[in-house]
C-alpha cells in the first residue's frame, strides 16, 4: 500500500496543566515510531523556557532547554522529528498574569501587535528554539485570534483593517522566523474567520487581496476535529488550496473532555478525514490531542485512535488487520483498550460523538444545586458500575493498569453519584427523613471514600505522565468536591435531626434548559470547570 503523507505527526498539549515528562514522552515516541509516524509537537503556550524571558512558563511545569535537547536527540534517534509548535499571537493567557506581558495584552489572551515588546518576546522564542531543536520548522500558532485588534490596540491606534492587521504581524513573525532559520506552519482559521464573520467553516472566497499577502512558503494547517461527513473535508481543502501556500491537515484524538478519551469517533472522524486528503494531494497531516480545561486525559489512552489513524495514512481500512497490528504491538487487544471510552457511553447503542462528557460533568455536579439532574436517566448507577466491571479487565494488563484503574475508580464513584442529587432532591421533596438518613449512610459517606480513593489513583496516574505541576488544580477541584459533599452531609443531617427546618437549595425546582435526554440527545458536553461545578461565581 502506498503512503498517502511524506509527513505524518501528532501534537501533544503540554500548555493545559499537565506538561508531559521526558520518561512518558519517550515511551510515546517509541510507540509513534512503531507506528509509522516521522513528526512530533510539543504544544507549548509557555510552557518552555526562553532566554531573556524569566516569567515565561513560570511555575507552569515548562520544559528546561537541556530537557528539550534531551527529547530532540531521543526523538531523532527514533526518526521521528520533533517540531516546535509555539503561540505567537493569541492562546497566551497564562502568561499574561504577570505585568511584564499584560502591558503587551491587546484583549482576552491576544499579544499587542505593533508594539515592540512584543516583537522582543517572539525574537526571544526563536532564539531558543534555534538552540534546542535539530528542526528548523515551526508551527508559530496564531489560531482563535477572535479579538485581534479590538482592544488595547484599539485604544492605541484607533480601528485597523484586522485582516491588514494579522498580515502584518505575520509577516513580522515569519521574517523574525527565518532570521533563525526557520520555515513556519500556521493554523489557518483566522483567514476564514475575518472574512466571514467569525465563521471558520463557511461558504465563500476569502479576498485575493489577502490570499496574496500570505508569505510564501508558508503552510496553512486545516484543522478539523468535528466533521463526520467527507464532503466538509473535501469542500474546506479546496478552499485552502485557492492560497498559494501548501495545505496541511490536522484532524483529532479526542483527549479533551475529560478523564476519558473518545476513540470510536476520532476513528471514524479521521477516517473521513484521511481520505478526502489522499484525494486532494494533501500530503502533511498531524493528530492533534488537546488538553483543554485541565488536561487530565492520557495521549496514550487514544492510542487505539492513532494507530487507526496511522494505518489510514497507509490506505489500510481493514479494521481486523488493524486490530491485530495494534496487539502485535501495544501488548494488549484492540478491543479490550477501546473500553478507556466507556465512562462516557451511557448506552451500548448512544451515537458514538465525541463531544460527550458525562463522567466529568457528573462527577463536578453538585448533589444539592443539581444543575445537571435533569440529564439523569433510571438505571445510570447501574450503568457506570457496569463500565468499571469491564474496565477492571483492561486495568489487568501490567502496562496499562496506570492508565485503566483511575477510570475505573471514577466510574465505581458514579455509580454513586450521578443519580445522588435526584434521589436527595426527591426524598426532600416527599418529606421522606428516613430515605434521606438512608441516603447519609448509604450513599454519601460510602461515596466520600470511593471519591478518595479514585484521587489515589489519579495522583499515581498523573505522576506517572507528568510534571507535578498542574496538579494543584485537580487538589483544588477533587478537594472541593470532597468538601461539598462532607457540607452536604452536615445539612442533611441537621434537617433529618430536626435543627434545621429546611435546605434552600433543594428548595428550588430544577430546571432543564436542554432538551428532554433520549438516545439521540444524551450528547451533552460540558467541560469548563466552574460551569460543571455551580452557577454561582467561581
Amino acid at each position: 500500500m502506498e503512503k498517502s503523507f511524506t509527513k505524518l505527526g501528532v501534537m501533544v498539549d503540554c500548555s493545559r496543566n499537565s506538561v508531559m515528562n521526558l520518561t512518558a514522552l519517550k515511551r510515546l515516541t517509541d510507540l509513534l515510531a512503531g507506528m509509522g509516524y516521522n513528526a512530533l509537537q510539543l504544544y507549548t503556550e509557555d510552557t518552555f523556557e526562553v532566554n531573556g524571558e524569566p516569567y515565561f512558563g513560570y511555575m507552569r511545569g515548562r520544559y528546561g532547554k537541556t530537557e528539550i535537547k534531551e527529547l530532540d536527540a531521543y526523538c531523532k534517534s527514533r526518526g521521528v522529528e520533533l517540531i516546535p509548535c509555539v503561540q505567537t499571537l493569541a492562546h497566551l493567557n497564562q502568561a499574561f498574569r504577570w505585568p511584564d506581558y499584560a502591558a503587551i495584552n491587546d484583549a482576552a489572551d491576544i499579544l499587542l501587535v505593533g508594539e515592540e515588546r512584543t516583537y522582543k518576546l517572539i525574537e526571544n522564542i526563536f532564539a531558543t528554539l534555534a538552540e534546542c531543536f535539530s528542526s528548523r520548522e515551526a508551527h508559530i500558532g496564531m489560531d482563535e485570534a477572535h479579538m485581534l485588534g479590538l482592544g488595547k490596540y484599539l485604544d492605541k491606534h484607533g480601528y485597523v483593517n484586522r485582516h491588514e492587521l494579522m498580515l502584518s504581524h505575520l509577516s513580522r513573525v515569519v521574517e523574525i522566523a527565518g532570521k533563525y532559520g526557520f520555515s513556519c506552519m500556521m493554523w489557518s482559521d483566522m483567514f476564514f474567520r475575518l472574512s466571514f464573520g467569525g465563521r471558520y467553516y463557511a461558504d465563500g472566497e476569502i479576498p485575493e487581496s489577502v490570499r496574496k499577502k500570505v508569505p510564501a512558503g508558508l503552510k496553512l494547517v486545516y484543522w478539523d476535529y468535528y466533521a463526520d461527513d467527507k464532503s466538509r473535508y473535501d469542500a474546506m481543502i479546496r478552499r485552502h488550496k485557492e492560497f498559494d501556500n501548501p495545505t496541511v491537515f490536522a484532524g483529532g484524538a479526542w483527549t479533551w473532555t475529560g478523564l476519558a478519551p473518545s476513540n470510536a469517533m476520532s476513528i471514524s472522524r479521521t477516517k473521513s478525514a484521511f481520505e478526502s486528503c489522499r484525494e486532494h494531494g494533501v500530503t502533511e497531516a498531524y493528530i492533534t490531542m488537546w488538553g483543554d480545561n485541565g488536561g487530565a486525559c492520557s495521549p496514550f489512552s487514544v492510542l487505539p485512535s492513532l494507530f487507526a489513524a496511522a494505518r489510514f495514512a497507509e490506505g489500510e481500512t481493514d479494521i481486523s488487520a488493524i486490530k491485530r497490528g495494534f496487539e502485535e504491538l501495544v501488548g494488549m487487544p484492540f478491543d479490550t483498550f477501546m473500553y478507556a471510552d466507556l465512562p462516557n457511553v451511557l448506552a451500548d447503542d448512544q451515537p458514538r460523538r465525541a463531544d460527550v462528557n458525562p463522567s466529568k460533568y457528573l462527577f463536578y455536579n453538585d448533589p444539592l444545586l443539581g444543575i445537571f439532574d435533569c440529564t439523569v436517566t433510571e438505571g445510570i448507577g447501574k450503568v457506570f458500575a457496569d463500565r468499571a466491571s469491564k474496565l477492571k479487565r483492561a486495568e489487568s494488563f501490567p502496562e496499562w493498569s496506570f492508565l485503566f484503574k483511575p477510570l475505573r475508580l471514577l466510574c465505581e464513584a458514579l455509580s454513586v453519584k450521578a443519580a445522588l442529587g435526584l434521589k436527595t432532591r426527591k426524598a426532600y421533596k416527599a418529606g421522606d427523613k428516613a430515605a434521606l438518613k438512608a441516603l447519609i449512610a448509604g450513599d454519601y459517606k460510602p461515596l466520600i471514600g470511593k471519591i478518595e480513593l479514585f484521587y489515589e489513583s489519579f495522583a499515581a496516574y498523573w505522576d506517572t505522565l507528568f510534571k507535578p505541576h498542574g496538579f494543584d488544580v485537580m487538589d483544588i477541584r477533587i478537594g472541593g468536591l470532597l468538601r461539598r459533599l462532607k457540607h452536604a452531609v452536615s445539612k442533611l443531617d441537621a434537617y433529618v435531626s430536626g435543627k434545621a427546618p429546611s435546605i434552600p437549595e433543594l428548595d428550588e425546582s430544577v430546571l432543564n434548559p436542554w432538551s428532554a435526554p433520549s438516545d439521540a440527545d444524551t450528547a451533552l458536553c460540558f467541560n469548563e470547570y466552574n460551569k460543571t461545578s455551580t452557577v454561582n461565581v467561581l
